[in-house]
């Protein structure tokens, strides 16, 4: 599942579009695609892991779920897109595999923009309010919980929870009030470290963590496991990474 870093790359590779009218509209998804044909594109946004295209009267909402993706300029010989837009000098905007939807109100007044890690708007005292309202809830889960961290996911939870020496079994309640901020500090520090490896097609190689065997501070081999409410792949030490709450 593209991760919030890799929506702002694409927010960025396609700045070209803007101002540009869209000419043709194909694709297999099921919403009125039609509405999009002859609409200016007037700007670009992201928010966590959804990509945003605002129109003159609607939005359209792109989420790439687990297997989402796009070309820009080009297309899979071998897949069907989603939604293809299609503009002058034959450029077009492809989205394969997944979600797309009309947003009819304005998205300033759909979208927590104070939520978002990569956002200029993101607002860490406000993280830490809404985490310390949600005193049982485990650290796994808060990571993923695009209302407090949006733009978060598998892969910077686990990097984030290594980084922090933190047991993605620990509760919210029972970190120290120093671990807390450092949680939310580093859910933004790596968020941005993400976005410039990526860049750099680099990503992979920084990866401390996640689908990591040993670990490289205590070389010992990590535990893999399902873990949290969304049951989604954590890989941790359990020597370095301490598990904070009732049950430590």
């Amino acid at each position: 599942m593209p991760e919030g870093p890799s929506i702002v790359i694409l927010r960025d590779q396609v700045t070209p579009f803007l101002g540009k009218t869209i000419r043709r509209v194909s694709g297999n998804t099921t919403i009125e695609k039609e509405r999009l044909a002859d609409q200016r594109i007037e700007s670009f946004r992201s928010w966590g892991k959804h990509f945003l295209i605002e129109l003159p009267d609607f939005s359209l909402k792109v989420h790439f779920m687990l297997f989402g993706s796009y070309r820009i300029n080009e297309d899979k010989s071998w897949a069907v897109p989603r939604l293809s837009l299609g503009f002058d000098d034959e450029q077009v905007i492809n989205f394969y595999a997944c979600s797309v939807r009309f947003i009819e109100e304005p998205i300033d007044l759909v979208y927590d923009w104070w939520a978002d890690v990569m956002s200029e708007h993101w607002d860490p005292q406000l993280a830490l309010k809404r985490l310390r309202a949600q005193p049982d809830t485990l650290v796994c889960d808060a990571l993923l919980d695009q209302d407090l961290f949006a733009g978060v996911g598998n892969i910077i939870k686990n990097e984030v929870l290594f980084r922090i020496r933190v047991h993605p079994l620990s509760t919210v309640g029972a970190l120290p009030a120093s671990k807390l901020r450092e949680l939310v500090a580093e859910a933004r520090n790596y968020s941005f470290d993400f976005l410039e490896w990526k860049k750099q097609f680099v990503l992979k190689k920084h990866w401390l963590a996640h689908t990591k065997r040993t670990c490289p501070r205590c070389h010992i081999p990590f535990v893999k496991a399902h873990l949290g409410r969304t049951h989604r792949r954590s890989f941790f030490c359990e020597n370095c990474q301490l598990r904070y709450g009732p049950e430590a």
